[in-house]
């Protein structure tokens, strides 16, 4: 099961996922909107939903990706 959730999600991402939610938490906790009229930090779960999205697309900028094979590439490199 471990290999089916990495390939489908890189670690970086997992890990900037989790750290977002937990970010996102605290800053409700620390942050939050009192009053209830900030539309995302004044509910928890929109603060975690907003924080875990963040984390993530931070998480995957450090993905390595593997070069996408294009004819380009092909014929630069001499293949056919």
């Amino acid at each position: 099961m471990k290999e089916k959730i990495l390939k489908f999600m890189p670690l970086t991402a997992i890990i900037g996922l989790v750290a977002g939610a937990i970010g996102g938490y605290i800053y409700y906790i620390k942050i939050g909107c009192t009053s209830g009229t900030c539309p995302l930090t004044s509910n928890p779960y929109l603060s975690i939903l907003w924080g875990a999205a963040m984390g993530y697309l931070v998480g995957d900028m450090f993905t390595k990706r593997k070069p996408a094979a294009t004819s380009v590439n092909k014929e630069v490199s001499g293949e056919k």
